[in-house]
């Protein structure tokens, strides 16, 4: 517990000596033209020539039909899309923010029984003040979910699986295991009979959350505080099933119905020129979430989580817009923690839900690595090679090749490069409208390979 709040209290202090320094040299450059502002805004933070040549005036909706078939979710068919109020270039923020306003709304059913229902509200300059307010809330059913372990010694070990008897096709643990296999023939050998749903669990979950964000120094930094609530139920299915196991073996809490409410508390330093589809600029964030009983949650524990973002165009002479874009990341789990809360980190720009997935290691299943500490570092290239107008549309084309690595340990101290896993792949990225990002990710590892079609950068 000493360790605990050591390691908390180190990187709290760190982070805000390193966002005051930043901010007092860079509290200068703040923008000196803002007589049509109400207040000064950072230059840093204006969007680009190019970025504002293409922003629509007035308000606008983009979205796309969501249809994916995979082994792990089915067919599924549903709609994600945003409606857009941008205001007209007369409007002194016009310059300076991606929107006015944005409602974001996902519909989404597969064949497998995984249902989706979220609306997510944002507005920056709030009543044309410093305040920015998020609301966002929703349901989830999904039966989907992995589950691999909840300690680094567990989930890191390859799959493995016992060959099939010829005479039962099942597997028998009476032949010699096959080990580090790939997820392919993990699934197609281990995961039949009575051990299909080994790695599965369903959740259904109600949720929702209020955050208030206060900007500073020409808007480059900013606090946030949040609430949320949540309603969730996890089970098992028949059959072996490794978190019933661990359940049972008092491994892990939160199977069963669980109420869980948190506070939440965020530092940010900003300078992106734009949110959606930065070019340049950084992006610095330490949250920290704390559930306690006395506000009506089932478990007391606290998590903390940082990440370091960095946009720059590089070879400006040759590549007309070619960024180079990083992000390094921390997060740590303290307390009575439930076991599905190690497979979520929060920040002001969505969750991280364990390592693997479109997030974090696109070439392994998503929570496939999870430990009380938690550390993954993403990095691209993206290369604009084209763009154009159809339908009064405006669409800009990126090919993005990426490196994603990171590991999960139990703590700073048995930290070990051995444990990283990495993957790589190759993107595609299509803005449309400048503040819509269309993703296609396709990711292969040692493990596994996937593809992935998502709304919004990975970072």
């Amino acid at each position: 517990m000493i360790r605990t709040l050591a390691f908390q209290k180190c990187i709290l202090i760190f982070s805000a000596f390193t966002l005051f320094c930043t901010t007092t040299l860079c509290a200068q450059e703040q923008k000196k033209d803002s007589v049509k502002l109400p207040f000064a805004i950072a230059d840093e933070k204006q969007l680009s020539e190019e970025d504002l040549l293409d922003k629509k005036e007035g308000s606008y909706v983009t979205g796309r039909q969501d249809i994916s078939s995979d082994p792990v979710n089915g067919f599924g068919i549903g709609g994600e899309g945003s409606l857009y109020f941008n205001g007209h270039r007369s409007d002194p923020f016009f310059n300076y923010t991606a929107y006015r306003a944005k409602l974001d709304f996902i519909v989404f059913a597969t064949t497998k029984k995984q249902k989706e229902f979220f609306l997510a509200l944002d507005i920056p300059y709030i009543f044309n003040t410093k305040w920015r307010l998020r609301i966002e809330g929703g349901y989830e059913a999904n039966p989907n979910l992995l589950f691999f372990g909840l300690t680094p010694q567990q989930s890191l070990k390859g799959l493995s699986y016992y060959p099939a008897n010829p005479a039962t096709d099942l597997p028998d643990s009476s032949r010699a295991a096959v080990a580090n296999a790939r997820w392919q023939d993990y699934e197609k050998n281990g995961l039949v009979g009575p051990n299909q749903f080994y790695n599965n669990y369903y959740k259904k979950e109600a949720v929702i959350n209020i955050s208030m964000e206060r900007s500073f120094f020409g808007d480059k930094v900013g606090t946030l505080i949040g609430f949320e609530l949540a309603q969730l139920n996890y089970t098992t299915f028949q059959g072996n099933s490794l978190l019933k196991q661990q359940s049972e073996a008092g491994l892990i809490k939160g199977l069963g119905n669980n109420f869980i409410s948190i506070v939440q508390f965020g530092l940010a330093y900003d300078t992106r020129d734009l949110e959606p589809d930065p070019s340049s600029g950084l992006f610095l964030e330490l949250t920290d979430e704390v559930s306690s009983k006395t506000l009506g949650s089932t478990f007391n524990f606290n998590k903390v989580y940082g990440h370091a973002n960095w946009y720059q165009r590089i070879f400006t002479s040759v590549f007309p817009k070619l960024v180079f874009a990083g992000r390094l990341a921390m997060g740590y789990v303290s307390g009575d923690a439930p076991f599905f809360e190690y497979q979520d980190q929060w920040s002001q720009e969505g969750d991280i839900e364990g390592l693997g997935g479109a997030q974090t290691l696109r070439g392994y299943k998503i929570s496939r690595f999870v430990g009380r500490l938690m550390d993954f570092n993403n990095f691209e290239l993206r290369w604009r090679f084209a763009k154009g107008k159809m339908f009064n549309q405006q669409f800009a084309f990126s090919a993005v090749p990426f490196f994603d690595v990171g590991g999960v340990y139990n703590n700073l101290a048995s930290f070990n490069f051995n444990q990283l896993k990495y993957s790589q792949g190759i993107g595609l990225r299509i803005a449309w409208n400048v503040n819509t990002i269309l993703r296609f990710d396709y990711a292969w590892s040692k493990e596994d390979q996937q593809f992935f079609f998502n709304l919004a950068h990975a970072f």
